[in-house]
């Protein structure tokens, strides 16, 4: 009973901790709109920012570890299952394949531009390959998945990882400024966006702030680039021949997430959902993402840029170049949204 107890009372320290941290990004999105008649920047990219002021001036300690993690992983998946819910999917995919054939070329294209830049720039073939999977697919999430079968060791891991979580802050405040450069239509910059951003939660933080439709569409496009983790987990399995010492179930390949947002999105499209509900579910996930988001905040330091290394630095913010300019040209050869 009491082991029972410890596990479900751990991670309420975090927990509390993010949900703090979210209040105070209402509170201050709440003063915004009664000094400007607007909110200049949205609790979902304030919690973020108060998450790291506080995790720069402070190292939460093992007692408030569970709860932040648990915030910024299950809380979000949660979050992102409820959106199917409120989601229009018939518009969402009303792209098409082009969008498809989009993504699957910025994969591509993603994967060998950047490990080509990490070779280039001396990074060796196991870290260049995990930068490679994390700004092409999904973040820290591929860079876990694909270091297994490739034998990377511990500090190809935390290099890889390290400077991802503060450049992904950098993007979300960013990507938006890139609106009236580029001419781009809400459903496009939410293409844009998920094409190019590295995690899910920062897609939604980078997304949702302009508009509702950049943040289905982004979220969607996102889901997709999550998808292909798994084929690209099967190649280099097969490429270094550890197939056979790692079982790959499906569960392990299709997050179980991503089958969640779909079924639910479906459900609305054909009216099981009814428009009365979808409202109320889309402000509860609402509410959760903005805690998922003070989570992802507590998880990053600043200082970590002067740790990660000068290559690490050029060969990750090279390939997101790469990245935008690409999945910019495709948006626009295509005629997406």
């Amino acid at each position: 009973m009491s082991d029972t107890r410890s596990r479900w009372s751990a991670p309420l320290p975090g927990l509390l901790l993010a949900a703090a941290v979210t209040v105070a990004a209402w509170a201050l999105q709440g003063v915004e709109e009664r000094l400007f008649g607007h909110a200049i920047v949205e609790a979902i990219v304030l919690a973020i920012l108060l998450g790291m002021l506080l995790r720069t001036a402070w190292k939460p300690g093992p007692r408030w570890e569970p709860g932040i993690k648990l915030a910024a992983k299950q809380v979000l998946e949660i979050a992102i299952v409820l959106l199917g819910a409120s989601v229009n999917l018939p518009l969402l995919l009303s792209a098409g394949a082009p969008l498809v054939i989009s993504i699957l070329l910025v994969v591509v294209g993603g994967l060998a531009a950047s490990y080509g830049l990490g070779r280039a720039l001396g990074l060796n073939p196991r870290l260049a390959t995990l930068i490679a999977c994390g700004n092409a697919i999904c973040g820290n999430s591929a860079i876990a998945a694909v270091a297994p079968v490739i034998g990377a060791d511990k500090e190809d891991v935390a290099s890889s990882i390290a400077f991802t979580a503060v450049l992904g802050v950098i993007v979300v405040l960013g990507l938006p400024l890139l609106i009236p450069v580029l001419a781009f239509s809400d459903y496009q910059y939410g293409a844009l966006a998920g094409m190019t951003v590295y995690a899910v939660p920062q897609v939604i933080a980078a997304t949702f702030p302009v508009s509702a439709l950049s943040g289905e569409v982004g979220t969607l496009v996102k889901l997709v680039r999550v998808l292909l983790l798994g084929p690209i987990v099967v190649f280099f399995s097969l490429r270094n021949r550890k197939i056979g010492e790692r079982k790959l179930s499906a569960g392990s390949l299709i997050p179980w997430f991503i089958t969640g947002f779909l079924v639910l999105a479906m459900l609305r499209s054909i009216g099981l959902i009814p428009a009365e509900v979808a409202g109320p579910v889309r402000e509860v996930s609402r509410w959760m993402t903005v805690i998922a988001m003070a989570a992802l905040g507590l998880g990053v330091d600043v200082r970590v840029l002067g740790k990660v290394g000068g290559r690490v630095i050029a060969t990750v913010t090279g390939s997101l170049i790469v990245l935008i300019t690409l999945s910019a040209a495709l948006i626009r050869f295509f005629g997406i949204g």
